[in-house]
């Protein structure tokens, strides 16, 4: 059974009166501009840091790849999240910042859609797709890389309104 959120409905949206799996219908919610930004982060060293941003690593462009990588993930995202709605995007962002403090990469995507949901999963799968494309084009020269902290920081858009982490 389906657990019972304070307002009545059922906590759980992807999960049916019966306790089954399904496909939020979201066919009579109006299209209205939504926007979601996530984000993440790729811990390593500093030597390694210093390969990414002289242009060194020898897999290439490590931050294009992974930009590419984020935004092609989030026009995808359907596809690998088994009940998310596909999404005609509107726009695809992908900021990723050398952060010698860290030491690694700051990873922030940015999605919107004008449709009838939001595109929070979209943001997330962007981030980690992007993070784990750094990770495959440093693994070789450090093992030890860490991916760390991905999370939603805005939604806009849809009748639940705006949040902020």
């Amino acid at each position: 059974m389906a657990r019972k959120s304070s307002k009545g409905g059922s906590a759980l949206t992807h999960i049916d009166a019966s306790g089954e799996a399904r496909m939020v219908d979201v066919s009579t919610k109006p299209a209205t501009e939504r926007m979601a930004v996530a984000e993440g982060c790729v811990v390593m060293s500093k030597a390694t840091l210093e390969l990414i941003v002289s242009g060194n690593a020898k897999k290439g462009d490590v931050l294009g790849a992974a930009r590419i990588a984020g935004i092609m993930a989030a026009k995808r995202t359907s596809d690998l999240i088994p009940l998310c709605h596909p999404l005609a995007l509107s726009k695809v962002t992908l900021d990723i910042s050398p952060d010698r403090k860290l030491p690694g990469c700051l990873v922030r995507a940015t999605v919107k859609v004008t449709g009838p949901t939001g595109v929070e999963m979209e943001a997330l799968t962007a981030v980690s797709v992007a993070c784990l494309t750094i990770y495959d084009m440093i693994k070789a020269v450090e093992r030890g890389v860490r991916i760390e902290g991905i999370h939603l920081v805005e939604k806009k858009g849809g009748k639940s309104g705006h949040y902020r982490a």
